[in-house]
């Protein structure tokens, strides 16, 4: 269905006067009136017609009037139609350009760094706050694992990525493992899959886990299963972080500045969880998206828009970067930045590799 199939039938003097009541919101933050709009839209109409247009896009929903003023303002409606149908894109300037490309390529010696530097100039050039999910392990080659026993039933695993990229982690086990049964799971997985991308290890693990057990040995299976433990526990470890910068220019715009919001915005940050979700759910897109107001699901977030676009590497997933910043954001500027610094952070983690 095209977009604005989804809309009621706007003429084109409407939808001209709604795009210069939201430019001219954006920009100011105060509600816009009808002398306003007939100023600033070019066009020769008189305040009286402007009133009544206003009055038919606020009956649909587009606009809304403030308590405290007889102008008017966006509804998230009105946001969602812009974006859709009305806004012309604004691409980076050369400095900005220049800007994402240097700032990544400080943090190049770590994935670490490189996530950071995005959040980082994420919030510098939109001047909100800058969100960057700390990659999963999808990229890089599985050079070698290793299994030593511990006491209680727990294993530690050790597995070296990329040569020089080591990650150590504890795994529960269901029973008493000698470090000789450990060394030949450990030789049955790397003669399997060293030398192979962790992502394509874990579809394998998982391939081979769905055939019948008469088919494996007791070595295999079990080699197997300590290896889908391994990798579970590093998707949960992936799962519980992103780098977050620049929050405190949310305090900056007055719609977000009430105290208790404020409060209740960075509690949110700090918990991560419901930031999470929401970033999860466009994990599973190859497009960016934005998530305006309400339409996030999060009561907290609802004066709040998203954009947000997954960055891959060699077409995998690995990760999702965005701006979050008021409702009353300039999205023909923010959409383009986020578009352009997710391809640039898939590059830059790709030439890790």
């Amino acid at each position: 269905m095209d977009k604005q199939s989804s809309y009621e039938d706007l003429s084109d003097r409407a939808r001209h006067l709604l795009r210069v009541l939201i430019d001219r919101y954006v920009r100011d933050g105060q509600p816009v009136g009808s002398r306003t709009l007939s100023r600033e839209s070019g066009l020769s109409l008189s305040p009286a017609t402007i009133r009544n247009v206003m009055s038919d896009l606020e009956e649909l929903g587009y606009i809304g009037a403030p308590h405290t003023s007889a102008g008017r303002i966006p509804t998230t409606k009105g946001y969602r139609f812009f974006v859709d149908t009305l806004v012309s894109f604004r691409s980076p300037s050369r400095g900005e350009v220049r800007e994402l490309q240097s700032r990544l390529g400080e943090g190049a010696e770590s994935e670490t760094r490189l996530v950071e530097s995005a959040s980082n100039v994420l919030s510098r050039l939109t001047h909100m706050a800058g969100v960057v999910t700390i990659p999963k392990q999808a990229l890089g080659s599985l050079k070698q694992i290793e299994f030593l026993p511990l006491s209680d039933q727990r294993v530690l695993a050790i597995l070296v990525v990329n040569e020089t990229q080591v990650q150590n982690r504890i795994l529960q086990v269901d029973r008493p493992y000698t470090a000789d049964e450990l060394k030949k799971v450990s030789n049955y997985l790397n003669q399997q899959f060293a030398g192979q991308t962790l992502i394509r290890v874990r579809e394998k693990i998982l391939s081979e886990m769905r055939q019948t057990r008469e088919s494996m040995n007791r070595m295999m299976s079990e080699a197997i299963n300590m290896a889908q433990a391994l990798f579970a526990a590093a998707e949960r470890e992936e799962g519980a972080g992103y780098y977050l910068a620049g929050e405190t220019n949310l305090m900056d715009f007055a719609e977000l500045s009430d105290v208790e919001k404020l409060r209740e915005l960075f509690e949110a940050f700090n918990r991560k969880r419901d930031i999470l979700h929401l970033l999860d759910r466009a994990m599973v897109s190859a497009d960016l998206q934005i998530f305006i107001g309400g339409e996030s699901g999060y009561h907290i977030l609802d004066d709040c828009s998203v954009v947000v676009s997954p960055y891959s590497v060699d077409e995998d997933v690995v990760g999702v970067l965005g701006v979050i910043g008021p409702t009353r954001m300039a999205y023909e500027r923010v959409i383009p930045i986020v578009d352009i610094t997710a391809r640039l952070l898939g590059s830059a983690l790709k030439s890790l590799d």
